[in-house]
This record gives structure tokens, C-alpha cells and sequence, in this order.
């Protein structure tokens, strides 16, 4: 039986990791948050690996307050960070496989095609600069880490776009939303799935691990703006709230976005052979489960 660690289980990614669980029934599970699991302790994750022998560790914890983080460095630092460091070591040391999520924040990139793994990084807030450094910190101590930077995450766990835009749907009489920040959402379902699939091939075909190790991409396919994504929502649930397009100067944030998230997952698509979904599929399951769990609730 494999076994698997998960931090940060009950966001977004984790949460779905948590939902499909039981469609992988030869990985064996442990799912953790901060309360069973400080990663942000060194003794604590030690302790907790020498306990448990784990095959593969699934890092989802992370600080993702975007803009709070800007007032919040050594928070930010200490999750994003350090954290990863004390997990990476730990699997260093316990010879397990590390899956280390990242983001589109290491990227502040003007141009014209999508993102490959080796172009430039330069992370503009607190939050993409420590995403960054934890991604080195991680390959640093356990160079075989496996590393996923993904963009737009929403899920029907959580806070995330598509529920504060269906919630201001219901409390405003027109919204505007930033129309040249360019990229593509990703359903958090959809990128649990992928994860898997990958563990799952790895472990079939015996891949090794020059193989896993790295930088990939991983999004939904497709291209949209912050304002389509939202007019997407609102055509596929009847929503008749008006739009209006404005431009990132005139909706100033804390934290400064990426203009251009576009990633290209060709790299990931070739080495385990997966189907990615486009962002208006994943969008219609998300929304869908969505009404699923808010009936399952009512019962």
C-alpha cells in the first residue's frame, strides 16, 4: 500500500485531494491541517515522519492571503518558507517524494505567449516572493521535489473568485471587474485529479524519479481575462448582474497581480500523458457541485 501525506488538507486543492480520495484505493491516506500538522515546526514535522512512513508527501499548506501578506511578511515567510523547508528535509531524510504546489505569482511577465517553466521569474508582491523562495528553499534540500505552479484556483471548498462574484451578484447592482489580467482558471478538482493520475502512473510504469523531479504547469486549458471568467459565471447561472470591464489601474489592490498568467502545460501534458479540461467544463462540474453541496446541506 502507498502512502500518502497531505498538509493543508482543508483548502482548496486538499479539500478535493479529500473528495477523491476513495476513487484511488490502492494509496493508503493521511490528511493533515496545522492543527495535526505545524509544518512551520521543525520538530514537529520530524517527529511526525519518523512516526509515519510516507511514500508521497502532497504540500497544499500555504499562506494565500495575497494581499494581507504584503502587512504579514514574517508569516507569510514562515508558512511559505520555512514550512516547506522543515517538509522538504523530512523528506529528504525519510525518502519520500515531495509534490510541492506553487503559483502564477512568481511570474510578472508582459508578453505575448504563454509562460514555459524556464522563463523568467519575477514575483512583484510578498506573497509570489515567498512562494518563489519556498520553491528553491524545497529543490535546495531535496532536489527531486516535484513542483506545480498553477493560476486562478477556485473549488466548491472555500473561499475562491467564483463564490465572492455569485455572492456580490446577490448584494450589488453592478459589478466591475479587471479585463487585462489575462489568464486561465483552474479548478481545483480538476488539478487534485492530475496529481494523482501522476502518483498513480508513477507508481504502474515505475517511473523514476529524474522523471517526477522539477518544474511543471498546471491550469485549466484555454485563455480568459478576471471579467470573461466572470461573465462566464453569470451566463451559466442565469445571473443578469451587470459587468463592467475595467482596467487593473483602476481597481487598486495591496499586492500587485500578474498581468499575464497564461502557463503553458505541454510540459506536463507530454511526461504523464494527461487530458486537461477546459476552463468552461470544469467551470459547469464546479458550479454544479456547488448546488450539490448547498442541497446536501439543507437535507
Amino acid at each position: 500500500m502507498i502512502h500518502i501525506l497531505v498538509t493543508g488538507a482543508n483548502g482548496q486543492v486538499g479539500s478535493e485531494l479529500q473528495y477523491l480520495s476513495s476513487q484511488y484505493p490502492e494509496f493508503q491516506f493521511t490528511f493533515t491541517d496545522y492543527t495535526e500538522l505545524d509544518i512551520t515546526r521543525e520538530q514537529v514535522v520530524n517527529n511526525y515522519f519518523k512516526a509515519i512512513s510516507f511514500d508521497y508527501c502532497i504540500n497544499c499548506a500555504a499562506y494565500t492571503s495575497v494581499d494581507q501578506a504584503e502587512n504579514e511578511v514574517q508569516k507569510a515567510q514562515k508558512i511559505n518558507v520555512t514550512g516547506v523547508k522543515n517538509l522538504a528535509t523530512a523528506c529528504q531524510i525519510n525518502a519520500t517524494h515531495l509534490f510541492h504546489l506553487s503559483t502564477d505569482y512568481v511570474y510578472h511577465n508582459h508578453q505575448n505567449r504563454p509562460i514555459v517553466e524556464s522563463d523568467k521569474t519575477s514575483p512583484k508582491s510578498v506573497y509570489g516572493k515567498t512562494k518563489l523562495e519556498g520553491e528553491r528553499i524545497a529543490q535546495h534540500a531535496l532536489s527531486s521535489t516535484t513542483i506545480i505552479r498553477t493560476s486562478w484556483v477556485y473549488s466548491s471548498f472555500g473561499k475562491n473568485f467564483v463564490k465572492t462574484m455569485l455572492r456580490l451578484s446577490r448584494e450589488r447592482s453592478e459589478l466591475s471587474v479587471v479585463f487585462d489580467q489575462i489568464g486561465t482558471p483552474t479548478y481545483a478538482r480538476a488539478l487534485a485529479n492530475a496529481i494523482l493520475d501522476i502518483l498513480r502512473k508513477a507508481e504502474r510504469e515505475n517511473l523514476q524519479t529524474t522523471i517526477l523531479s522539477g518544474i511543471f504547469h498546471y491550469s485549466n486549458e484555454g485563455v480568459t481575462s478576471w471579467y470573461d471568467f466572470t461573465k462566464a459565471i453569470f451566463e451559466l447561472e442565469n445571473i443578469s448582474t451587470p459587468v463592467v470591464p475595467i482596467e487593473t489601474k483602476d481597481y487598486p489592490t495591496p499586492a500587485a497581480r500578474p498581468p499575464f498568467s497564461l502557463l503553458n502545460k505541454a510540459k506536463i501534458k507530454a511526461t504523464f500523458d494527461l487530458e486537461i479540461p477546459h476552463w468552461r467544463e470544469s467551470l459547469k462540474v464546479c458550479l454544479k457541485e456547488m448546488k450539490q453541496l448547498k442541497m446536501s446541506r439543507l437535507v
